[in-house]
């Protein structure tokens, strides 16, 4: 017999069929044994009878966590025992064989109850399986169909960036460095910058998903040293506004499909659906800060090269609130804030034609117009301090033309963070790397190396 998953136990209502998935829980009411059995697609309750004795006898063993696959009869509840706030309110299976597939030991707490960050991480292979958390990564997992979905309609090919790199792409930040071969130091790549312009020579429009480093010594609610990085790349523009349209319409799409795909969570969650307009709003930084000493900060420093945390959340504030927006653009940062290939607005002198988009008070995606033209290029690395022999295999690119181009990167982990209004970027990330942890926490894994070693 063939498996049947929860979500359509109710089209076989009046047929005996097989299920299978983990006991939830096991409640024992004098001589009926009821069970609520989970699966991927959802929960269904199931009752084990006395006059099945053999099912009856297994089901006595039973605890949460334990795998097991029944056979048994699909039941229609009576009318006063429907329980319409639960899918499968209407039906009861009754179940007739059971067998346990594994056994899960005695589970360390008690899978409902609130945790601490670092309890709920170390354990995540277990509070995962709670429906709320795995519920976060089925809104990512859709994230990424969007993502995909809509780039492939606008002519975007795909490509896998290399994880290992040969110098800095970003001219600063802290690298995580490996040995190599030969004696040659390498880096673990924060972003797949330099390989997807010179895809722009190959494909013109490109995008590429994939896992990105930072070796910056932050502990924070909105930092990790490794995340899922989604990144485009775009040929042929006139400058960065052409990348802000193509990212709107981009968030636009995302959004909607959350809309289709996700309302049942974002509604449980308690969390609303973003507010996002066709046009998403756009302001330089100076404007940006102009309206936060206005509204919000009298002696704000208007020459500050970025904004801080609370100005992010202080400018998502007011957007949304004018405008109706839980997005907005803040671009035109200064030349010495920004990356080597940052574009300097040749009508305003001194700020590039690079953009943050802001989403919900944080930071999300940073883009803009990147230079084609080779002598600029090379101009702009050294003034970063940069050696431009250290990037000869890039700067080929650019030797043999590259057209007008720019893209952005965005953080998957935080966006996911921002739709359904987590506390920490940590609690939307798959075994989060970060300064205190890998999988467990740093300083228990030397405790236990300490306590081995003295064995």
């Amino acid at each position: 017999m063939e498996r049947v998953y929860t979500k359509d136990l109710k089209e076989a209502a009046g047929s005996k069929v097989k299920v299978a998935g983990w006991v939830d829980v096991r409640r024992d009411h004098g001589k009926l044994i009821f069970l609520d059995i989970r699966d991927v697609s959802g929960k269904v309750q199931a009752v084990v009878l006395p006059n099945h004795e053999t099912a009856h006898e297994k089901a006595k063993e039973l605890r949460s966590e334990w795998v097991i696959s029944v056979i048994a009869n699909v039941n229609e509840r009576p009318e006063k025992m429907v329980n319409k706030d639960e899918p499968n309110g209407a039906i009861e299976l009754e179940v007739t064989e059971i067998e346990i597939l594994s056994k899960a030991q005695e589970l360390p707490f008690d899978l409902d109850a609130e945790l601490k960050l670092d309890t709920y991480l170390d354990y995540l292979p277990l509070t995962l399986r709670k429906p709320d958390n795995r519920d976060v990564f089925k809104v990512q997992s859709e994230i990424l169909i969007a993502f995909r979905h809509f780039l492939n309609s606008q002519g975007f090919t795909e490509f896998q960036a290399p994880k290992i790199i040969g110098d800095d792409a970003e001219g600063g930040a802290s690298v995580f460095e490996l040995e190599y071969f030969k004696g040659q130091k390498a880096n673990l790549a924060q972003s797949p910058q330099l390989y997807k312009q010179i895809m722009v020579g190959i494909f013109e429009r490109v995008y590429t998903t994939g896992n990105v480093f930072r070796a910056e010594k932050h502990s924070t609610s909105r930092h990790l040293n490794e995340y899922t990085s989604l990144d485009i790349e775009m040929g042929f523009i006139q400058d960065h506004l052409d990348v802000i349209k193509l990212t709107t319409k981009l968030m636009n799409a995302i959004v909607s499909h959350l809309e289709e795909t996700c309302a049942h969570i974002f509604e449980k969650r308690g969390v609303e659906i973003p507010l996002i307009t066709k046009h998403i709003p756009h302001m330089k930084l100076r404007e940006a800060q102009e309206i936060l000493k206005k509204e919000y900060d009298d002696e704000l420093d208007l020459s500050a090269p970025d904004l801080e945390p609370q100005h992010e959340r202080w400018i998502c504030e007011y957007v949304r609130k004018e405008m109706n927006s839980d997005f907005v653009f803040i671009t035109h940062y200064p030349v010495e804030k920004t990356a080597m290939y940052a574009y300097e607005d040749e009508s305003d002198p001194g700020y590039t034609k690079y953009f943050d988009l802001l989403f919900r008070g944080i930071e999300i995606q940073s883009g803009g117009q990147r230079y084609h033209e080779y002598d600029k290029l090379v101009a702009a690395m050294k003034r970063k301090g940069l050696n431009p022999d250290n990037f000869a295999f890039y700067l080929q690119a650019f030797k043999y033309g590259i057209p007008p181009h720019g893209g952005f990167g965005m953080g998957l982990e935080r966006l996911t963070e921002k739709f359904l209004d987590i506390d920490n970027v940590k609690r939307a990330t798959l075994f989060p790397r970060e300064i205190n942890r890998i999988d467990t926490l740093l300083t228990k894994q030397n405790e236990d190396k300490d306590e081995k070693d003295k064995n």
